[in-house]
């Protein structure tokens, strides 16, 4: 019997809030709409709460999308009213609680920009970041949004920082960086790979500008005497005693900074090419 009962008592909340929801649809009045979208909105927010059980965060969608018809009259009946701040950050954040990230990041940015000091606006400033930081993608793609997100979370930490959120904000950006800088680092071993060895010694040499701590280095130090070796070797003649000595050049910066490297012997191998092409150079007469 308690089955039955159970089911019955849920069908009648869901009943209720379908009404609920309805009337407010159907009303003139800003006040019932703005409680009913109020109400939803709360319940979106307990479902995002760290602390929400799993039943809480299945509803927190679904509740943010049936408050979001809602506000959208809102926006348009209460502007220029007190209320109006407030229906404008429930509307920009219930985009963000139904993952629409691309126009959650465009009203919550703009609800910074209209309410410079409301006491919602670090938080949809600090939002609108998150929602570049969600839009992403995986290293492989077009990294656009990524330095977006790393520049927006710079300048939340400019724009606020006595924020709490700042330990939260460096490790976004950690992260991002990282996959920018993975990024950078298959882009320039693709030129490796493909054996276009003069690109690839440019390519590498850039990265380490841009990542001179990277934990990619020792591979690109040793692919960037890789790459010369290749280079030098397959020069035509005019141009490989110049190269041959740039190969050895990256060999010993190689290894002045990798001594104990497990490519040690590889590289050795690749300098006593580069040596052994330089004396057959040197017995060859300078036209």
């Amino acid at each position: 019997m308690k089955r039955p009962l159970f089911l019955l008592a849920a069908a009648a909340l869901l009943l209720a809030s379908c009404s609920d929801f309805s009337r407010a649809v159907k009303s003139k009045d800003v006040g019932v709409k703005m409680a009913v979208a109020e109400k939803y909105f709360a319940i979106g927010e307990q479902g995002n709460a760290p602390d929400a059980t799993r039943k809480q965060r299945r509803k927190a969608a679904s509740a943010y999308e049936r408050t979001l018809p809602l506000l959208e009259e809102l926006t348009s009946l209460t502007r220029g009213d007190t209320t109006f701040e407030r229906v404008s950050y429930m509307y920009a954040k219930s985009y963000y609680g139904i993952k629409d990230y691309i126009l959650g990041g465009y009203y919550l940015e703009n609800f910074a920009k209209t309410f410079p000091v409301s006491h919602y606006a670090e938080e949809c400033t600090f939002l609108a970041a998150m929602c570049q930081y969600r839009e992403s993608p995986e290293f492989e793609l077009d990294q656009e949004a990524t330095k977006n997100a790393i520049d927006q979370m710079q300048l939340f930490l400019v724009r606020y920082p006595e924020t709490t959120l700042t330990d939260s904000c460096n490790a976004i950006v950690d992260r991002l960086r990282k996959k920018l800088e993975k990024k950078e680092h298959e882009n320039a071993m693709l030129y490796v790979k493909t054996r276009d060895y003069e690109a690839a010694g440019l390519a590498l040499r850039d990265f380490l500008k841009h990542w001179p701590n990277s934990p990619y280095r020792e591979e690109v130090f040793y692919n960037i005497l890789l790459s010369d070796h290749d280079l030098a070797m397959n020069s035509i003649e005019n141009k490989k005693r110049q190269r041959v000595e740039e190969g050895i050049r990256s060999f010993d910066t190689f290894a002045d900074a990798f001594p104990q490297s497990e490519r040690s012997k590889d590289a050795q191998r690749l300098r006593k090419d580069l040596i052994d092409l330089q004396e057959r150079l040197k017995r060859i007469p300078t036209p």
